[in-house]
């Protein structure tokens, strides 16, 4: 395969930034019109495949308590208090900041968004008997009129939540009861995600993140280190990749890079280690550079540079080592 050195693009402000959604706007607006909204319902799995569902029409009112009304209080409580609105990217949790940031970042809110804004004609109907529910990962609440952009309201549906009939009673009339649906859902009343035009709001950050599988603090990190590792060391990748790329979807290389530090070691000391442990590690001598074919190489490289291979000076054996504590001299002040 051909390989190509990696060079970075440097970071450009020619696009014009868009226009947010003021959610406090978003608020008031469908406070105003929460009579005239209608709801539809969406299930997503674990895959991000989206289905949508068939609801009583005597649930709709409850819908929108269970998904809306206390988002929209929430909002316009905090316009009242000062609350403000920060990038999921930079913020902290804390009270009274609710966390924003753009949907073409979350790439799997996009995907269940899409399904849903274009594709909504072939979404198969959700049927117990032909799927399941223990695939299920979220449920998803869409709230439009006539003349307004739809907004979408996100919630995590835990198996927890679901009571399926093989195995749930219930109670009724002073005594328990076989269950005689096909599954049961509990929604939790809580605020979770809001999905505004192209803006994606964080209410619950823990859910948020688990939902979608977007941990931006953390990459951020590791975006930092991998500026680093790009001006420490030469690196040459495949032909379309990158150390960016090859990092991006997997979480375990993004939470190493959290303690990496790419300073505390040179080129020449990660070559020579790396062959002191009989670890293949390319390397194109022409242009002094590491090469790096897939994440499997850059988790190979990012170990090395984290010191995580050791060979034992008792056994002759070679580890690789998940936790490390760093000895030190106890001084004769802490005996």
């Amino acid at each position: 395969m051909e390989t190509t050195e990696n060079t970075a693009t440097p970071a450009t402000d020619v696009e014009e930034k868009r226009e947010q959604t003021d959610v406090f706007l978003w608020a008031n607006q469908a406070d105003a019109s929460k009579d005239q909204l209608e709801v539809d319902l969406f299930l997503f799995t674990k895959g991000y495949s989206v289905y949508a569902t068939n609801y009583a029409k005597e649930l709709k009112a409850q819908l929108k308590v269970l998904f809306l009304y206390d988002m929209i209080s929430t909002v316009q409580t905090g316009a009242a208090t000062g609350m403000m609105v920060r990038d999921f990217e930079a913020a902290a949790a804390e009270e009274n900041v609710l966390e924003r940031t753009d949907l073409d970042k979350v790439e799997h809110a996009q995907e269940v968004i899409e399904q849903i804004m274009y594709g909504e004609e072939g979404l198969e109907v959700f049927n117990e008997g032909d799927h399941e529910f223990k695939k299920v990962k979220g449920i998803i609440a869409r709230f439009s009129r006539p003349n307004a952009e739809p907004f979408f309201v996100a919630k995590m549906l835990p198996q927890s939540q679901v009571l399926k009939g093989a195995t749930a009673w219930m109670y009724l009339s002073g005594s328990f009861q076989p269950f005689s649906a096909d599954a049961g859902l509990r929604i939790t009343p809580d605020n979770q995600v809001l999905i505004a035009g192209q803006d994606v709001f964080a209410f619950n950050e823990t859910k948020f993140i688990r939902m979608f599988g977007y941990d931006a603090k953390k990459f951020a990190v590791a975006e930092e280190k991998i500026k680093l590792i790009q001006e420490h060391f030469k690196l040459k990748f495949p032909d379309g990749l990158s150390f960016d790329a090859l990092v991006r979807d997997n979480k375990s290389l993004v939470g190493k890079l959290q303690k990496v530090d790419p300073t505390m070691v040179t080129q020449e000391q990660v070559i020579t280690h790396a062959e002191e442990m009989d670890m293949e590690l390319l390397t194109d001598d022409a242009l002094g550079a590491i090469i790096l074919m897939d994440a499997k190489d850059v988790a190979k490289f990012v170990n090395l540079l984290n010191d995580d291979y050791i060979t034992s000076d008792m056994t002759g054996i070679r580890y690789e080592v998940k936790g490390k504590k760093e000895l030190r001299e106890t001084s004769s002040s802490e005996e």
